[in-house]
């Protein structure tokens, strides 16, 4: 991955919809190098998917996990990411092993996913931090 990669790549990341004309314009290349670096970064698998970031209205909040030590944290982590209101289930270092971000409708649905977590016999703690505002960069 080179340069022009990453400036395609930061160009997707504020708005994954993008026409690849404009994204050719503001890096300074052809349309067609467009489509071919990302069909390429998708392809390599460096762009796993292109998404879309809401305003619903809805609780927003990071339930942190901890698992027992001998916990397969990718199996769980699959697992986790198929829960509806999950949008994405980060493996992380630190004092937690999972970070699961969700954006459920009200604070009850945000609860029952702390509880289905708790529930799983690999959780041994939980933190909860509620999204209260965020920027996309």
């Amino acid at each position: 991955m080179d340069a022009l990669d990453r400036d395609i790549l930061d160009v997707l990341r504020r708005d994954a919809r993008t026409p690849y004309t404009e994204i050719a314009d503001e890096v300074g290349t052809s349309e067609g190098t467009v489509r071919n670096r990302v069909d390429r970064l998708v392809a390599d698998g460096v762009i796993e998917r292109f998404t879309v970031a809401t305003r619903t209205g809805n609780v927003k909040a990071m339930i942190e996990i901890g698992v027992d030590v001998a916990v397969d944290t990718a199996g769980i982590s699959e697992r986790m990411a198929t829960w509806e209101d999950v949008d994405f289930v980060w493996q992380v270092s630190g004092e937690e092993d999972l970070v699961l971000i969700v954006d459920a409708a009200d604070t009850r649905g945000v609860n029952d996913l702390i509880t289905r977590a708790r529930e799983q016999e690999e959780v041994i703690s939980t933190k909860t931090r509620l999204i209260l505002d965020e920027q996309l960069g």
